[in-house]
């Protein structure tokens, strides 16, 4: 298969601008480590020289390129924020769910404390574990998951009252010794 006017250009410019190009994208995410503004230019070039064939005649190549590359950061900032937004999330139902074992309202927990309950979830079987995360981390309803997986929530409820009784157990277990 040959390749078209598209392509050529697109390649050419690529070799012959990736410092730019990556001194672009470090000006535009100036906290990002090296190997992401490489990811972003890599991503952009996949998916431009792979969708070449579609494109009308591209007269301005750097336009084209660098509008590409702006879009990619754009969705690469907007990515970095929900997962920040995700990990705040989850460090406060973490301390909800130590409220459940330690009985605590002040959040005045260790991190030790928190990263001994991460650890004692993270030694839960498959089941058990799902069901905590899915509730008490990810927010889920019951009737959420019981459409996602099939299983009755009955058995939901049943399966988190085991294991937050195991998680329990086995605080206390560890505190005591």
């Amino acid at each position: 298969m040959s390749e078209t006017e598209n392509s050529i250009k697109l390649s050419a410019f690529f070799g012959r601008e990736y410092d730019r190009l990556k001194s672009y994208v470090h000006s535009k995410i100036t906290d990002s480590a090296d190997r992401d503004a490489e990811d972003i230019i890599q991503d952009v070039a996949l998916k431009l020289l792979s969708g070449a064939d579609n494109y009308s005649p591209i007269n301005n190549v750097a336009g084209f390129v660098y509008h590409s590359i702006r879009n990619k950061i754009i969705d690469t900032i907007r990515t970095t924020k929900q997962k920040t937004n995700i990990q705040d999330e989850s460090e406060s139902r973490l301390v909800e769910l130590a409220e459940l074992f330690y009985g605590r309202s002040d959040n005045s927990y260790s991190e030790q404390m928190k990263h001994e309950l991460v650890r004692t979830i993270s030694k839960l079987k498959p089941h058990y574990k799902q069901i905590i995360i899915a509730v008490d981390f990810e927010g889920f309803s019951y009737r959420e998951l019981s459409l996602e997986t099939g299983i009755p929530e009955g058995t939901l409820m049943s399966r988190r009252h085991r294991a937050l009784s195991i998680l329990n157990k086995q605080l206390k277990k560890d505190i005591s010794t």
